[in-house]
């Protein structure tokens, strides 16, 4: 049974003031951090929302990575609950661990967003102290998953369909715009200049989503090198 606070907030999800809503769950749900994400292509879940810092800087990361609890709940459309990274095995997401350590969390709850069989999207909750949610916050959290489910379906989702991520309204669309521009500089598929903005990004220790932006303004260019596995891509700067 749901708690009375979450009964409120379920109710307000109804409305144009969704974000609102969502942002007063951490109360109930014991956590500090919030994100709403949605199913974008291969390999990208898109931020509807989140209750940004740490918990943009994360899901930068598993962009970026390609590994974490977001995105294995995503792709197996389970619940992943994490309540303590620091016990989790190194083999696990070991590239996402060692870059996170330096995050303010401790702890991560994933819960997916699902219709039937179809995973639109995911949940998840950071905590600053390591520690299991109780059972009633898993029921809270369940509880809005679901809400949030529906709430996505209104939004009219999938919201990918302009290849270059013109109008979405999320914290990625960015990253769709860049990828796109990298595609058609590099003449690779999108997939593939995802990948090499994610190895710029990364082997340089730069956040993703700036690196984005760089590239989308013109400040920044990929030049034409082998794919990211065969080395590091190089940059113009202008």
């Amino acid at each position: 049974m749901i708690s009375d606070r979450m009964a409120e907030i379920l109710r307000r999800l109804r409305t144009d003031a969704w974000p609102d809503a969502v942002a007063d769950a951490a109360g109930p749900l014991g956590v500090e951090g919030i994100s709403v994400c949605a199913a974008g292509r291969p390999g990208v879940s898109e931020i509807l929302w989140s209750s940004g810092g740490v918990a943009d800087d994360f899901e930068d990361l598993q962009v970026m990575l390609g590994e974490g609890p977001g995105r294995d709940s995503l792709t197996s459309g389970a619940v992943v609950r994490v309540p303590d990274l620091a016990r989790v095995r190194e083999d696990r997401w070991p590239a996402l661990l060692t870059e996170a350590s330096d995050l303010a969390v401790q702890a991560v709850f994933c819960f997916p967003l699902r219709i039937g069989a179809i995973t639109l999207g995911v949940l998840t909750l950071f905590r600053r102290v390591p520690g299991p949610l109780t059972s009633a916050q898993g029921e809270d959290a369940g509880a809005l998953a679901a809400a949030l489910t529906h709430r996505v379906l209104d939004l009219g989702l999938p919201l990918l369909s302009s290849p270059e991520g013109a109008d979405l309204p999320h914290h990625h669309a960015v990253l769709h715009q860049a990828t796109g521009m990298v595609s058609v500089q590099l003449e690779v598929p999108l997939a593939e200049a995802l990948l090499r903005l994610r190895a710029h990004a990364y082997s340089n220790s730069l956040n993703l989503t700036e690196t984005a932006r760089d590239i989308v303004a013109r400040r920044l260019r990929l030049a034409p090198e082998p794919h990211p596995t065969g080395g590091v891509d190089e940059a113009d700067e202008d």
